[in-house]
């Protein structure tokens, strides 16, 4: 049963523990990354065989074939809806499209700023205990608005099968090749490169822990998105919340990991208690029970506060993945939550929203990391150059101040670069 936890006499410390952490597995990934750079398609077909059970001889790439036909084995209603939410994606992120600038303010200065999408981008999709096409339309939508000219996805593939719902979102969103390998190989393979997989600029899209290692130990080779630890929900609730929709968020992602985080913080007892039992007349209808109530007994908690103000503060220090705000009125206090990954409010706008439909991204920042740092966006897929340009009079007015300054530096050849066009003897 979820611990319910009162603020005021615990204090903070009781009430913002996390969870216990997850496991080392650092030397278990890094031999599989040297595997996978030095014997490249071999170690792939080794490591896809002992993980997931594919065969020797399955094709590593899926077929453009195969692509079609998933479209046509997945039901009719249901690409309707993946085709609907990833237009609610797109219209979304749409309005997070930018584009460069140029300055012209001063005579014979010219400034700016040039976007460039990036060239190759390696989507990871999960596939193990569940199958994740709404990651497919999440991930890839943003990097083909960016003008991400090739998205290549690598997913899992149990027996060398592929859900055919997974490649069904990858046709909607756009996604370029399709590769049937999953875990730490899988980063390796799209971080240095193999005889099939082309190597990238940028991966994206969480994963379990060797995944997120993986990474972790790429991470300046290429770039990532984040290190995505197991998935948290906060909810913010006052005493006029329906236990059973809370509840239901609550579960929404403790179903989803042993390890998730589902934390209630509310003014009202009377509604712990009531979450409480709620919880446990739902998690006995799961068909993720086990999953779902390690989640809960383990990592959730009830936390009561004396004010819906002091549960915002503590939100604000543990910096869920995901808030609601199950309020009358959210607006009032949306400007008071500084640490997020996605926020949710009002009592009609379940987290699920968020994860398949509405058009915000769902890969979010976990573990405390929304402090400093933002859901993947179209910014994750465009790098930014700057420009400058002066001409001759323009650098003359300031050429003297340059070396100046350079030269408090104790950068001569600095200075002297900036002085050495305008003496007697320069052509």
């Amino acid at each position: 049963m979820i611990r319910i936890l009162n603020y005021s006499k615990l204090g903070a410390e009781a009430v913002l523990a996390r969870g216990a952490e997850t496991p080392d597995v650092s030397a278990p990934v890094a031999e599989i990354l040297t595997a996978v750079r030095q014997e490249g398609d071999a170690a792939l077909r080794r490591y896809c065989a002992a993980f997931d059970g594919m065969p020797e001889n399955a094709p590593l790439e899926v077929s453009p074939d195969e692509l079609a036909a998933a479209c046509d084995a997945v039901e009719p209603d249901f690409l309707a809806i993946l085709q609907e939410a990833a237009e609610n994606i797109r219209a979304f992120h749409k309005r997070q499209v930018r584009e460069g600038f140029a300055l012209s303010e001063r005579d014979g200065v010219v400034l700016g700023q040039k976007v460039t999408p990036l060239a190759r981008v390696g989507l990871y999709v999960p596939g193990g205990t569940a199958s994740y096409p709404s990651t497919v339309l999440m991930d890839c939508i943003p990097a083909k608005l960016a003008g991400v000219p090739e998205v290549i996805m690598v997913t899992p593939a149990k027996g060398g099968r592929l859900a055919p719902e997974i490649l069904a979102a990858a046709a909607v969103a756009g996604v370029s090749r399709v590769f049937r390998i999953g875990g730490a190989q899988a980063v390796a393979a799209l971080a240095y490169g193999t005889e099939s997989i082309p190597r990238v600029d940028k991966i994206v899209g969480p994963g379990n822990i060797y995944v997120a290692e993986a990474k972790r130990q790429v991470y300046g080779l290429v770039d990532i998105d984040m290190i995505a630890g197991p998935s948290e929900i906060l909810i913010l609730a006052d005493g006029t919340c329906n236990a059973r929709f809370v509840a239901a968020d609550l579960l929404s992602q403790a179903e989803h990991d042993k390890n998730a985080s589902a934390v209630l913080i509310t003014t009202s007892e009377p509604l712990a208690k009531a979450v409480q039992q709620e919880l446990e007349r739902q998690l006995a209808l799961l068909p993720r029970e086990e999953i779902a109530r390690a989640s809960i007994e383990n990592n959730g908690k009830i936390i009561l506060v004396p004010t819906l103000e002091e549960g915002i503060a503590i939100a604000n220090e543990i910096a869920p993945e995901h808030l609601e705000l199950c309020v009358d009125d959210p607006f009032a206090y949306l400007s008071q939550i500084r640490n997020a990954g996605s926020i949710f409010l009002g009592k009609y706008c379940p987290e699920a929203l968020g994860d398949y439909f509405s058009g915000p991204n769902h890969t979010l920042p976990t573990s405390g990391t929304a402090r400093f740092s933002s859901p993947l966006s179209v910014d994750d897929f465009v790098k930014k150059s700057q420009f400058s340009y002066y001409t001759a009079d323009a650098l003359a007015r300031v050429a003297k101040k340059v070396a100046r300054f350079a030269r408090k530096e104790g950068l001569d050849a600095h200075a002297k670069s900036a002085l050495v066009r305008f003496e007697e003897d320069a052509q």
